[in-house]
């Protein structure tokens, strides 16, 4: 029996999606930018997947750039911005960003730029308080993760964005997680710039988007041809972008029920493993990714997670860890260490991630797995008391 629970970090493409793809490369397989029939009927399928994207974030198909996937739509949004300056700014973004955020956000520090990385409590949020504190004369964009891929915890976005907003400064959303998986509404969330992914969301890899507000101005990270409106010059993956399309259309349409689905799933699971002495739960019970459990192990074992990683592939159950290997050293999570956990906890955390295939049979086979592995290894005087 093999179980895959590993849904954040990336999820199966669907199939209509594969079949949708090969279509496109067998019949519309021609340059968009291309004046004739062959490459207009590749712009067709261009901007109807635009359209399929916007309508996901109800936002107007113009204001989608489409990117090579997540990590390039976050540099477009932190570089964009603040190439449009000319000496160096004051940029904020949370302690638990994913890394395509942090990267960025440190190469414009070694450049001068002034970057304040707001705390977060033990639950994994900002406080409003903080952001509108940390405001300056200088500050010019705001960086906070919707959904955060290793705790789970859902910030309050409209918050925090309308704080941004209220202040005269752009506010950018990395939604990569939540985009597909929970509502999202541009038009009522005071965001000016909000990334996605497509393999997040049942499409293919290899593509994303950046939703850029109207009106707001970015100097693109490529120079090339000026495609997608100047922001991203390049032959648009057309097939990839095909994909991502239908992707989002359905996600929209199989979004509400889909959730309560998963949010089930999910309570089932955390109910069940807080009855192990060994697994504490990690992020935000409540405002929470509905896909998403994560824990670390008390602070007296030297177990991590990447040691239940292995000894659950296994047993044929696919999670991840929140730790990171560096040169064969594992480093322990900068996520869990923002919410205050030690060094030891930090290398300790795992999450399991629910998808689209996940039942019921796979909550409880996985539930018990999980608590004999923890029994094997742990010490006894481990426990958490």
């Amino acid at each position: 029996m093999q179980i895959y629970l590993d849904y954040s970090a990336t999820t199966p493409c669907h199939p209509d999606v594969i079949i949708a793809m090969g279509k496109v490369w067998t019949e519309q397989w021609g340059n968009p930018s291309s004046l004739h029939e062959w490459g207009q009927r590749s712009a067709t399928v261009l901007e109807q997947a635009r359209m399929q994207i916007a309508d996901l974030i109800h936002a107007p198909a113009e204001s989608i750039i489409f990117t090579s996937g997540g990590t390039e739509a976050n540099n477009l949004a932190l570089m964009g911005i603040a190439r449009t300056f000319t000496q160096p700014q004051h940029l904020i973004i949370s302690s638990i960003e994913h890394s395509a955020i942090t990267e960025p956000a440190r190469l414009l520090e070694q450049q001068g730029w002034q970057v304040t990385r707001l705390p977060v409590d033990s639950q994994g949020h900002i406080s409003p308080d903080a952001l509108n504190d940390s405001i300056q004369n200088n500050t010019v964009l705001v960086s906070v993760i919707y959904g955060q891929s290793e705790i789970g915890t859902l910030q309050s976005i409209h918050t925090l964005g309308q704080i941004a907003r209220d202040r005269g400064v752009l506010f950018h959303s990395d939604a990569v997680q939540v985009a597909g998986r929970l509502p999202i509404d541009v038009q009522t969330l005071p965001v000016d710039l909000l990334s996605l992914s497509s393999h997040k969301l049942y499409g293919p890899q290899g593509a994303g988007a950046l939703y850029v507000r109207p009106g707001t101005h970015l100097i693109p990270l490529l120079a090339g041809g000026g495609q997608e409106q100047g922001m991203r010059s390049g032959t648009p993956a057309v097939p990839i972008i095909a994909g991502f399309g239908l992707a989002a259309e359905m996600a929209a349409e199989e979004m509400e029920a889909e959730g309560v689905r998963l949010m089930q799933l999910r309570d089932r699971m955390f109910a069940q493993l807080s009855h192990s002495p060994y697994l504490l739960p990690t992020g935000d019970l409540s405002q929470r990714l509905p896909h998403h459990v994560s824990f670390c192990l008390p602070p007296t074992t030297e177990i991590t997670g990447k040691t239940l990683v292995r000894q659950m592939n296994l047993a044929g159950i696919a999670i991840s860890a929140g730790s990171a290997c560096h040169s064969g050293k594992l480093s322990p999570s900068p996520i869990l260490k923002a919410m205050g956990y030690s060094d030891q906890q930090a290398l300790s955390g795992i999450r399991l991630t629910l998808g689209k295939q996940t039942t019921l049979e796979d909550i409880d086979w996985t539930i018990t797995a999980l608590n004999q592995l923890l029994h094997r290894l742990m010490p006894q005087s481990a426990a958490i008391v």
